[in-house]
C-alpha cells in the first residue's frame, strides 16, 4: 500500500462535502486509527462526539469497550484498521441512515478498502453490516455468519455502543457473542497472515495519541 495514495485520500476526505452531513453542525470528516497494512479491517458505523473532537473513530465510550473486547483476543488499536461507514458525525449523534452510510461508503470506504487491502472486515453495527450485505437484514440474526465481499470475508457483529445499552443477562451473552465473532474474525486473518504481529504489549493511549489533531480541528 502506497503512503502516497493513503496520503492524497486523506487530503480528498478532509476537502468532503458530498453530502448534507458535512453540514450538519460537525467539525469535518474523521479519518482512521491503527496500522494501514493491517489483514484485519473493523468498520463502524458514525463518529460521535468525541470521535467528531480527535478526528479519529470509536475512541469515545464505544471505543473504550472496543478496546477491551480487542485486547481479549490478542488485537490492540495500533496493530488493526478501525474506520467507519459514514465519516461525519450525524446531528445529535443519531445512528447514520443506510442511504447515508451508503452514499459515503461509496465515495471514501470502498476507495480505503483498495488501499489498505483487508484480508478480513469485521462490520460492527447494522449500517455497516448492510451496506456490505447490500440489503437490509437483521444483525441480531446474522451476526456471526460469514459472508463474501467481492472477494473479502466479512463477519458481523454488534456495535460496541449496542454493548453499552444492554444490562443483566443480555448484557453477558452479547459480550460473549462479540468475543466469539472477534476471535473467529482473528483467526481466519492469522490463517491469511500468520507473520504480521496483531498485539503490541500494550493498548495505546489513543486520546493522547490524537490530540494534536483535536488541537487543530474546529467548526
Amino acid at each position: 500500500m502506497s503512503g502516497d495514495k493513503m496520503a492524497a485520500w486523506l487530503q480528498d476526505l478532509a476537502q468532503c462535502e458530498a453530502c448534507k452531513l458535512r453540514h450538519e453542525g460537525n467539525r469535518g470528516p474523521t479519518g482512521f486509527t491503527g496500522d494501514p497494512a493491517s489483514p484485519i479491517m473493523f468498520v463502524g458505523e458514525g463518529p460521535g462526539g468525541v470521535e467528531d473532537e480527535y478526528g479519529v473513530p470509536l475512541v469515545g465510550p464505544s471505543g473504550q469497550l472496543l478496546d477491551k473486547a480487542l485486547w481479549s483476543v490478542g488485537l490492540t488499536r495500533d496493530r488493526i484498521y478501525v474506520t467507519n461507514i459514514v465519516k461525519c458525525r450525524p446531528k445529535n449523534n443519531r445512528t447514520p441512515t443506510l442511504e447515508e452510510g451508503k452514499g459515503c461508503a461509496n465515495i471514501h470506504l470502498v476507495r480505503e478498502i483498495g488501499l489498505v487491502a483487508p484480508q478480513v472486515i469485521v462490520c460492527l453495527g447494522k449500517v455497516a453490516f448492510q451496506y456490505f450485505y447490500g440489503h437490509a437484514a437483521s444483525i441480531m440474526r446474522n451476526r456471526g455468519k460469514w459472508f463474501d465481499w467481492q472477494g473479502i470475508p466479512v463477519m458481523p457483529t454488534y456495535h460496541p455502543a449496542f454493548l453499552l445499552r444492554q444490562t443483566g443477562k443480555d448484557l453477558i451473552e452479547a459480550k460473549w457473542q462479540v468475543y466469539y465473532d472477534f476471535k473467529a474474525a482473528v483467526e481466519k486473518a492469522q490463517a491469511a497472515c500468520p507473520d504480521y504481529v496483531y498485539q503490541s504489549p500494550e493498548k495505546p493511549n489513543l486520546l493522547a495519541q490524537y490530540q494534536a489533531v483535536k488541537e487543530q480541528r474546529h467548526f
